[in-house]
């Protein structure tokens, strides 16, 4: 029989002191209500009682003992011990040997080590008694339960802390901000060990938390974010039920006022002013304008209008980013117009929370007074487009029509027209600096150029920077100046079995010019072939003519090609017309009326000549044109100079400065004669290396006495004239590639009492020249005297 003697360990106040109270267990089995007394008497019935296995309470074992001997846990015994040191004790199960040890010969359990109750709660060990001697069990192997027994020794922990909440601002008292929660990690289903209260250490008077459930509050209404918008609360948690002598522990809550609109929009000043240029381009930034508002986020967005005065000239707009009034420029400002403008602005919170309404208007005004400063602006053009018609037969120097502009500034500085030569290349037209009338300098054409836009430049009298632009568009009206042709170059077969009355070709006509009404066309032959024979011409009433057949039988022996002129006349006033010639070739066709073979016939040679005789005269043809074509190509391989020989200068001769010449005899390298002394008659071809092939639009004078001598005219005159001449001379020469070149023209000045000392002049004459007047001329040409005079009268180059 198994007996258990049971030790517990008392802790007060956390100081190891320990009472031991024993208890021990004799167990009778007689006692148990399933043990029959006869079981038990005498020794035969001893022999067949059965044991049964002994189901042992548990063990208690503080925790955290930290005693220098080992801690008693309790004592097994068997009634099989007689105290003889026969039976040995044996422990096994969770712990043992490592934690728990038994003594073998009294059975005395001892904990080795110190346990704590949150790492494990209770150990399972199995007990067993067997003869020390034999190790058979004198005892069945019984299991018992070792549990640690819980102490405070575990505070309260804030396992989500430090905390982070948020409440709207202006809340109402007792508004639920967050709920905090502590846990204990002793045993809470002994004692007060693990019941926590909780406490606000920090953050009163503004926020209260509840002792059992956690949950943190407002404690005051209406706090504003504005004044302080972040509380920082310590909350406390103590275990022992808040009693004396309970653990604590603590964390943070960090609890944000979130801003609601509850503080109006409102301007920093009642008035503002700008001023800004009236030449300020559309679109642009005139002004920056801000209300401030105390909220943020969406609570502070704004939107911005103009109440009062300009809002079709100026808008105004929020930046998003810093949510300012930005003021726009919607329309061009004129100070002459209106110098000053002032705008009333009205702020509005974009979001209004209507809880908060009663607060009162969440908008505000302000007044932005802007000045428009003056500028020189170019002149205006009373009509930027200016709509003109014109005949094209009008005359030169006939007025077209006006365009007008004026300087919009105060100043009113009279205003010079001109055309803008880039968009009148040809100069057709001319307008009058002062009044503006435009009218035609050259004549016109309708056909070549039916509209003309010009650009008008108007520019200030008094500050010739200032340049305005209009635009003038001139229709050139059509007048009957073009005679009606062929619409096509006809090719007109004729079948040598045509019938007579056969129509072999319907013609049509074209007009250059475009009357309001449409072409109307008349054909007709004229008096001089109307009564021939062969054909006969019929108007279809509808801008065509068929050409028909009088006879049949035509041959291609007897003629091949007729020639049949026909009268074409227009619809216009006065009416024109043209002769245009149809040609009608003889054809061999087939039954289908398809030409085979069209031209002359071949004839049949005589019989007389032979066959050799053909080859002899085709071999001498042949000969004689290749004998041609070798003089011709000899003749064009000979290079002629660009002077004549009788106009050659052998004296000196100009070269570039790089080139090195052919020496005096070398005179094909330049033209001498583009460098004359411009006192000289001046050839009027308009090359002088190259003869154009089509003749000089600009006629000149055959003889000196209808022109100007240069230096008879005016300085500006001069070379005005000058430079006309030039450009008009290679204007008018489209035979020498390239058309667009560079020009380049010597001036030699006149005013010298010596006239020309060039040795470029002496082209102009083919005698002596004679250097004896140098002699003449006073002291400052005696060293050109004594050089070039001789006392014989002859010139050193002779």
């Amino acid at each position: 029989m198994w007996k258990l003697l049971c030790l517990f360990g008392l802790k007060k106040k956390r100081k190891q002191h320990f009472g031991l109270i024993i208890f021990l267990l004799t167990f009778d089995l007689t006692q148990l209500p399933f043990v029959k007394n006869s079981e038990i008497e005498g020794p035969s019935e001893l022999l067949r009682r059965h044991k049964r296995s002994w189901v042992w309470n548990q063990f208690f074992v503080l925790e955290e003992y930290t005693g220098e001997e080992p801690l008693y846990v309790g004592k097994l015994h068997s009634d099989m011990d007689k105290g003889d040191g026969k039976v040995k004790y044996v422990l096994s199960g969770q712990g043992a040997t490592s934690i728990f040890t038994i003594d073998e010969s009294t059975g005395d359990i001892h904990a080795t080590k110190r346990l704590d109750r949150e790492e494990q709660a209770y150990y399972t060990l199995q007990a067993r008694a067997v003869d020390r001697k034999t190790e058979i069990p004198v005892e069945p192997i019984s299991e018992f339960v070792v549990k640690v027994q819980d102490i405070n020794d575990n505070e309260p922990k804030f396992m989500d802390g430090p905390y982070m909440a948020g409440v709207p601002e202006m809340s109402a008292l007792g508004t639920t901000v967050v709920q905090v929660a502590a846990t204990d990690a002793d045993d809470p289903t002994y004692g007060n060990s693990a019941r926590v209260v909780y406490s606000i250490i920090s953050g009163q008077p503004y926020f209260s938390v509840d002792p059992k459930t956690g949950v943190i509050r407002t404690a005051l209404p209406n706090m504003d974010r504005e004044m302080k918008d972040q509380y920082v609360l310590v909350i406390q948690a103590k275990d022992m039920v808040g009693q004396m002598g309970g653990l604590s522990g603590t964390t943070s809550v960090t609890v944000t006022l979130t801003d609601v609109n509850d503080n109006p929009p409102r301007f920093s000043r009642k008035n503002y002013q700008y001023t800004v240029l009236e030449s300020l381009p559309v679109a642009s930034v005139v002004a920056r304008v801000k209300a401030a508002d105390a909220d943020i986020g969406s609570n502070a967005e704004m939107e911005y209008q103009i109440m009062e005065d300009g809002p079709g000239v100026f808008n105004i707009t929020t930046d998003e980013d810093t949510q300012e009034g930005v003021i726009i420029l919607q329309k061009p400002l004129d100070f002459e117009t209106k110098n000053s403008y002032n705008l009333r602005i009205e702020a509005t919170n974009r979001n209004i929370d209507p809880a908060f309404v009663h607060l009162g208007s969440f908008s505000d005004t302000t007044f932005v007074k802007v000045t428009v400063e003056d500028v020189n602006e170019p002149p205006v053009f009373t009509t930027q487009l200016s709509k003109m018609v014109v005949p094209e037969d009008a005359s030169v120097g006939s007025p077209i029509g006006r365009v007008s502009a004026h300087d919009p500034d105060s100043s009113n500085s009279p205003v010079r027209y001109s055309i803008d030569r880039n968009t009148d290349l040809e100069r057709f037209f001319n307008v009058d600096a002062l009044s503006g009338f435009i009218s035609t300098a050259k004549p016109l054409d309708r056909e070549v150029n039916s509209v003309h836009n010009l650009t008008i430049l108007a520019m200030e009298s008094q500050d010739p920077t200032q340049i305005g632009k209009g635009f003038a568009a001139i229709t050139v009206l059509d007048i009957n100046d073009n005679a009606p042709v062929f619409a096509i170059e006809y090719e007109t077969l004729l079948c040598e079995n045509a019938a007579p009355g056969q129509v072999i070709q319907t013609i049509s006509a074209v007009d250059k010019d475009e009357p309001p009404s449409g072409h109307q066309f008349y054909f007709a032959l004229p008096a001089s072939v109307a009564g021939n024979s062969n054909f006969t011409l019929r108007d279809n009433k509808d801008n065509t003519a068929s050409i028909v057949t009088k006879r049949g039988g035509f041959r291609r022996r007897e003629q091949v090609l007729y020639r049949l002129p026909v009268l074409i006349v227009d619809s216009g006033s006065p009416a024109l017309s043209s002769t245009n010639t149809l040609s009608v070739s003889v054809c061999d066709c087939d039954s289908d009326g398809v030409a085979q073979s069209c031209g002359a016939v071949a004839y049949t040679l005589p019989a007389g000549l032979s066959t050799g005789a053909l080859v002899a005269i085709l071999g001498c043809i042949i000969t004689l044109l290749v004998m041609v074509l070798l003089i011709v190509s000899m003749h064009r391989r000979k290079k002629e100079p660009l002077i004549l020989e009788e106009e050659r200068d052998v004296r000196e001769n100009i070269v570039r400065y790089d080139d090195e010449g052919g020496g005096e005899e070398d005179t094909e390298a330049f033209d001498m004669v583009a460098l004359r002394n411009l006192n000289i008659i001046r050839d009027p071809k308009v090359r002088r290396d190259v003869t154009p092939d089509t003749p000089t639009f600009f006629p000149y004078p055959t003889s000196s006495s209808s022109r100007p001598v240069y230096k008879t005219l005016p300085d500006n005159v001069v070379f005005r004239e000058f430079i006309w001449d030039r450009l008009k001379d290679a204007d008018v020469d489209p035979s020498a590639p390239p058309y667009d070149s560079l020009q380049t023209y010597a001036f030699e000045g006149s005013g010298s009492v010596a006239e020309s000392l060039s040795s470029l002049e002496s082209l102009s004459t083919d005698s002596e020249q004679n250097y004896d007047y140098l002699s003449n001329w006073g002291p400052r040409f005696k060293k050109l005297a004594d050089l070039y005079g001789n006392s014989d009268g002859n010139s050193v180059f002779s």
